[in-house]
Protein backbone atom coordinates (compact mmCIF):
# COMPACT_ATOMS: atom_id res chain seq x y z
CA UNK A 1 0.00 0.00 0.00
CA UNK A 2 1.25 3.56 -0.61
CA UNK A 3 3.07 5.19 2.26
CA UNK A 4 0.88 7.83 3.94
CA UNK A 5 1.97 11.43 3.85
CA UNK A 6 3.20 13.16 6.97
CA UNK A 7 0.50 14.74 9.12
CA UNK A 8 -0.41 15.61 12.67
CA UNK A 9 -1.24 11.98 13.43
CA UNK A 10 0.73 10.27 16.19
CA UNK A 11 2.54 7.29 14.64
CA UNK A 12 4.30 6.18 17.83
CA UNK A 13 4.35 2.41 18.56
CA UNK A 14 0.99 0.88 19.30
CA UNK A 15 0.31 0.83 23.03
CA UNK A 16 1.77 4.27 23.68
CA UNK A 17 -1.81 5.52 24.09
CA UNK A 18 -3.26 2.68 26.11
CA UNK A 19 -6.28 3.74 28.21
CA UNK A 20 -5.51 4.61 31.82
CA UNK A 21 -7.58 3.08 34.60
CA UNK A 22 -10.26 5.77 34.51
CA UNK A 23 -10.64 5.71 30.72
CA UNK A 24 -10.68 1.90 30.72
CA UNK A 25 -13.58 2.00 33.18
CA UNK A 26 -15.50 4.39 30.93
CA UNK A 27 -14.89 2.15 27.90
CA UNK A 28 -16.17 -0.87 29.83
CA UNK A 29 -19.35 0.97 30.80
CA UNK A 30 -20.13 2.50 27.40
CA UNK A 31 -19.46 -0.75 25.53
CA UNK A 32 -21.73 -2.69 27.89
CA UNK A 33 -24.65 -0.31 27.39
CA UNK A 34 -27.83 -1.80 26.01
CA UNK A 35 -30.16 -0.55 23.31
CA UNK A 36 -32.78 1.11 25.48
CA UNK A 37 -33.14 4.89 25.40
CA UNK A 38 -31.82 5.21 28.96
CA UNK A 39 -28.78 3.01 28.33
CA UNK A 40 -27.92 4.93 25.18
CA UNK A 41 -28.36 8.25 26.94
CA UNK A 42 -25.97 7.24 29.73
CA UNK A 43 -23.46 5.85 27.24
CA UNK A 44 -23.52 9.03 25.15
CA UNK A 45 -23.07 11.26 28.21
CA UNK A 46 -20.07 9.21 29.35
CA UNK A 47 -18.70 9.20 25.82
CA UNK A 48 -18.94 12.98 25.58
CA UNK A 49 -17.19 13.42 28.92
CA UNK A 50 -14.38 11.08 27.88
CA UNK A 51 -13.84 12.82 24.53
CA UNK A 52 -13.46 16.14 26.31
CA UNK A 53 -10.99 14.65 28.79
CA UNK A 54 -8.86 13.21 26.00
CA UNK A 55 -8.40 16.71 24.48
CA UNK A 56 -7.72 15.39 21.00
CA UNK A 57 -5.45 12.52 22.04
CA UNK A 58 -6.05 9.03 20.62
CA UNK A 59 -6.49 5.72 22.42
CA UNK A 60 -5.01 2.34 21.45
CA UNK A 61 -7.71 -0.29 21.87
CA UNK A 62 -9.28 -3.44 20.54
CA UNK A 63 -12.70 -2.91 18.96
CA UNK A 64 -14.76 -4.86 16.42
CA UNK A 65 -12.28 -7.70 16.91
CA UNK A 66 -9.25 -5.71 15.72
CA UNK A 67 -6.57 -3.40 17.12
CA UNK A 68 -6.88 0.29 16.28
CA UNK A 69 -5.60 3.69 17.30
CA UNK A 70 -8.68 5.89 17.44
CA UNK A 71 -9.05 9.67 17.57
CA UNK A 72 -12.59 10.34 18.84
CA UNK A 73 -12.48 14.11 18.48
CA UNK A 74 -13.72 15.44 15.11
CA UNK A 75 -14.43 11.98 13.70
CA UNK A 76 -17.84 10.51 14.49
CA UNK A 77 -16.84 7.12 13.11
CA UNK A 78 -13.85 6.80 15.44
CA UNK A 79 -15.87 8.01 18.42
CA UNK A 80 -18.52 5.36 17.83
CA UNK A 81 -16.05 2.53 17.25
CA UNK A 82 -14.04 3.49 20.33
CA UNK A 83 -16.77 3.94 22.92
CA UNK A 84 -19.94 2.33 21.55
CA UNK A 85 -19.05 -0.24 18.85
CA UNK A 86 -22.32 -2.08 19.57
CA UNK A 87 -24.12 0.83 17.90
CA UNK A 88 -21.77 0.98 14.88
CA UNK A 89 -23.82 -0.46 12.00
CA UNK A 90 -24.27 -3.81 13.75
CA UNK A 91 -26.94 -5.11 11.37
CA UNK A 92 -24.86 -4.15 8.32
CA UNK A 93 -21.76 -5.86 9.68
CA UNK A 94 -23.77 -8.97 10.55
CA UNK A 95 -25.10 -9.04 7.01
CA UNK A 96 -21.59 -8.95 5.53
CA UNK A 97 -20.38 -11.63 7.91
CA UNK A 98 -23.25 -13.89 6.87
CA UNK A 99 -22.13 -13.63 3.22
CA UNK A 100 -18.46 -14.49 3.75
CA UNK A 101 -16.85 -17.11 1.50
CA UNK A 102 -13.34 -18.45 1.02
CA UNK A 103 -12.64 -15.99 -1.83
CA UNK A 104 -14.75 -13.08 -0.59
CA UNK A 105 -14.09 -9.80 -2.42
CA UNK A 106 -15.13 -6.63 -0.57
CA UNK A 107 -14.62 -3.02 -1.66
CA UNK A 108 -14.91 -0.48 1.14
CA UNK A 109 -15.22 2.87 -0.65
CA UNK A 110 -14.90 5.71 1.82
CA UNK A 111 -13.26 3.41 4.34
CA UNK A 112 -12.40 6.11 6.87
CA UNK A 113 -10.12 4.49 9.49
CA UNK A 114 -11.06 0.94 8.44
CA UNK A 115 -14.01 0.02 10.65
CA UNK A 116 -15.81 -2.04 8.03
CA UNK A 117 -12.74 -3.30 6.18
CA UNK A 118 -10.95 -4.55 9.28
CA UNK A 119 -14.09 -6.01 10.86
CA UNK A 120 -14.66 -8.06 7.70
CA UNK A 121 -10.98 -9.01 7.50
CA UNK A 122 -11.05 -10.32 11.06
CA UNK A 123 -13.69 -12.89 10.10
CA UNK A 124 -12.78 -13.57 6.48
CA UNK A 125 -10.20 -16.18 5.56
CA UNK A 126 -6.78 -15.62 4.00
CA UNK A 127 -8.26 -16.07 0.53
CA UNK A 128 -10.43 -12.99 0.86
CA UNK A 129 -9.52 -9.72 -0.88
CA UNK A 130 -10.52 -6.53 0.88
CA UNK A 131 -9.81 -3.11 -0.61
CA UNK A 132 -10.12 -0.10 1.70
CA UNK A 133 -10.26 3.17 -0.27
CA UNK A 134 -9.89 6.50 1.52
CA UNK A 135 -9.06 9.84 -0.18
CA UNK A 136 -8.34 12.13 2.79
CA UNK A 137 -4.57 12.05 3.48
CA UNK A 138 -4.87 12.43 7.25
CA UNK A 139 -7.57 9.78 7.58
CA UNK A 140 -5.79 7.49 5.10
CA UNK A 141 -2.71 7.63 7.32
CA UNK A 142 -4.82 6.41 10.25
CA UNK A 143 -6.28 3.65 8.08
CA UNK A 144 -2.83 2.38 7.10
CA UNK A 145 -1.65 2.54 10.72
CA UNK A 146 -4.63 0.47 11.87
CA UNK A 147 -4.17 -2.14 9.15
CA UNK A 148 -0.54 -2.60 10.23
CA UNK A 149 -1.54 -3.37 13.83
CA UNK A 150 -3.35 -6.54 12.73
CA UNK A 151 -2.03 -9.80 11.26
CA UNK A 152 -4.23 -9.68 8.17
CA UNK A 153 -2.75 -10.23 4.73
CA UNK A 154 -6.11 -9.81 3.02
CA UNK A 155 -6.52 -6.02 3.34
CA UNK A 156 -5.11 -3.43 0.94
CA UNK A 157 -5.40 0.34 1.36
CA UNK A 158 -5.73 2.75 -1.56
CA UNK A 159 -5.43 6.53 -1.29
CA UNK A 160 -7.68 8.10 -3.90
CA UNK A 161 -11.19 9.35 -4.43
CA UNK A 162 -13.54 7.23 -6.50
CA UNK A 163 -15.35 9.28 -9.13
CA UNK A 164 -16.80 9.05 -12.63
CA UNK A 165 -13.43 9.60 -14.29
CA UNK A 166 -9.69 9.47 -13.65
CA UNK A 167 -7.71 12.58 -12.74
CA UNK A 168 -7.86 14.95 -9.80
CA UNK A 169 -10.78 16.47 -7.98
CA UNK A 170 -11.60 18.76 -5.11
CA UNK A 171 -12.72 17.14 -1.89
CA UNK A 172 -14.84 19.15 0.53
CA UNK A 173 -14.00 18.26 4.15
CA UNK A 174 -16.23 19.12 7.10
CA UNK A 175 -14.09 20.68 9.84
CA UNK A 176 -16.07 19.13 12.73
CA UNK A 177 -16.27 15.61 11.31
CA UNK A 178 -13.41 14.32 9.22
CA UNK A 179 -15.45 11.32 8.12
CA UNK A 180 -17.75 13.67 6.23
CA UNK A 181 -16.14 14.52 2.94
CA UNK A 182 -17.44 14.49 -0.58
CA UNK A 183 -16.68 15.46 -4.14
CA UNK A 184 -19.83 17.54 -3.70
CA UNK A 185 -20.36 20.37 -1.25
CA UNK A 186 -21.91 18.75 1.83
CA UNK A 187 -21.92 21.85 4.02
CA UNK A 188 -22.00 25.58 3.53
CA UNK A 189 -19.81 25.99 6.63
CA UNK A 190 -17.01 28.31 5.54
CA UNK A 191 -14.71 26.91 8.22
CA UNK A 192 -14.42 23.64 6.29
CA UNK A 193 -11.61 23.11 3.84
CA UNK A 194 -11.02 21.97 0.29
CA UNK A 195 -8.24 19.63 -0.74
CA UNK A 196 -7.18 18.28 -4.13
CA UNK A 197 -6.81 14.50 -4.29
CA UNK A 198 -6.16 11.93 -7.04
CA UNK A 199 -9.26 10.26 -8.44
CA UNK A 200 -9.97 7.02 -10.26
CA UNK A 201 -13.11 5.61 -11.75
CA UNK A 202 -14.47 2.45 -10.16
CA UNK A 203 -14.05 0.65 -13.48
CA UNK A 204 -10.35 1.56 -13.53
CA UNK A 205 -9.84 0.31 -9.96
CA UNK A 206 -11.59 -3.00 -10.64
CA UNK A 207 -9.53 -3.50 -13.79
CA UNK A 208 -6.22 -2.68 -12.07
CA UNK A 209 -6.96 -5.02 -9.18
CA UNK A 210 -7.83 -7.86 -11.55
CA UNK A 211 -11.08 -8.87 -9.86
CA UNK A 212 -13.17 -11.54 -11.55
CA UNK A 213 -16.10 -10.97 -9.18
CA UNK A 214 -17.18 -8.63 -6.39
CA UNK A 215 -19.16 -10.05 -3.48
CA UNK A 216 -19.94 -6.82 -1.66
CA UNK A 217 -19.32 -3.10 -1.97
CA UNK A 218 -19.84 -0.46 0.70
CA UNK A 219 -20.01 3.20 -0.31
CA UNK A 220 -19.88 5.99 2.25
CA UNK A 221 -19.05 9.00 0.11
CA UNK A 222 -21.47 11.62 1.43
CA UNK A 223 -23.82 11.88 -1.51
CA UNK A 224 -21.56 10.91 -4.42
CA UNK A 225 -22.79 7.32 -4.64
CA UNK A 226 -24.62 8.03 -7.90
CA UNK A 227 -21.52 9.60 -9.45
CA UNK A 228 -19.64 6.36 -8.79
CA UNK A 229 -22.22 3.66 -9.44
CA UNK A 230 -24.12 4.90 -12.50
CA UNK A 231 -21.14 5.00 -14.90
CA UNK A 232 -19.75 1.77 -13.47
CA UNK A 233 -22.96 -0.21 -14.00
CA UNK A 234 -23.24 1.27 -17.49
CA UNK A 235 -19.72 0.21 -18.50
CA UNK A 236 -18.84 -2.92 -16.51
CA UNK A 237 -19.89 -6.43 -17.53
CA UNK A 238 -22.59 -7.94 -15.33
CA UNK A 239 -20.09 -10.48 -14.02
CA UNK A 240 -18.33 -7.60 -12.25
CA UNK A 241 -21.43 -6.00 -10.77
CA UNK A 242 -21.34 -6.34 -6.97
CA UNK A 243 -23.57 -9.07 -5.59
CA UNK A 244 -24.44 -6.74 -2.70
CA UNK A 245 -24.26 -2.96 -2.35
CA UNK A 246 -24.37 -1.14 0.99
CA UNK A 247 -24.97 2.59 0.76
CA UNK A 248 -25.91 5.48 2.96
CA UNK A 249 -29.33 6.50 1.71
CA UNK A 250 -29.13 10.15 0.68
CA UNK A 251 -31.57 10.80 -2.22
CA UNK A 252 -31.56 14.54 -1.55
CA UNK A 253 -27.89 14.63 -2.54
CA UNK A 254 -28.10 12.41 -5.61
CA UNK A 255 -28.50 13.76 -9.10
CA UNK A 256 -30.54 10.70 -10.16
CA UNK A 257 -32.91 8.23 -8.54
CA UNK A 258 -30.15 5.81 -7.62
CA UNK A 259 -32.39 3.26 -5.91
CA UNK A 260 -34.61 3.03 -8.98
CA UNK A 261 -31.51 2.58 -11.14
CA UNK A 262 -30.23 -0.25 -8.96
CA UNK A 263 -33.61 -1.97 -8.93
CA UNK A 264 -33.75 -1.71 -12.73
CA UNK A 265 -30.45 -3.61 -12.79
CA UNK A 266 -31.88 -6.48 -10.78
CA UNK A 267 -31.04 -5.40 -7.23
CA UNK A 268 -33.59 -5.72 -4.45
CA UNK A 269 -33.64 -4.28 -0.97
CA UNK A 270 -32.71 -6.83 1.70
CA UNK A 271 -31.89 -4.61 4.68
CA UNK A 272 -32.80 -1.09 5.74
CA UNK A 273 -31.49 0.60 8.88
CA UNK A 274 -31.80 4.13 10.17
CA UNK A 275 -29.17 5.45 7.74
CA UNK A 276 -28.14 2.68 5.40
CA UNK A 277 -29.60 0.47 2.73
CA UNK A 278 -28.38 -2.91 1.52
CA UNK A 279 -29.38 -4.15 -1.93
CA UNK A 280 -28.62 -7.59 -3.29
CA UNK A 281 -28.59 -9.04 -6.77
CA UNK A 282 -29.45 -12.68 -7.38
Amino acid sequence: MPEPVSSANDLSPFGAHAPDQRMAAVLKLTRAAGVSWLHKRIAFLLRGWAVRKLKGQPLDVQSLGVWMRLYPQHNVCEKRILFTPQYFDAAERDYLTSRLSSNFVFLDIGSNIGGYALAVAAKAGPGARILAIEPQPEVYERLVYNIRQNPFANVKAMDCAVADRDGELTLFVHHENRRESSIRIVSQDSSGKKITVPAKSLARIVQEEGYDHIDAMKLDVEGAEDVILEPYLRAAPESLWPKAILIEEAPQRWGIDLIALLKSRGYKEVLRTRQNLVLERA
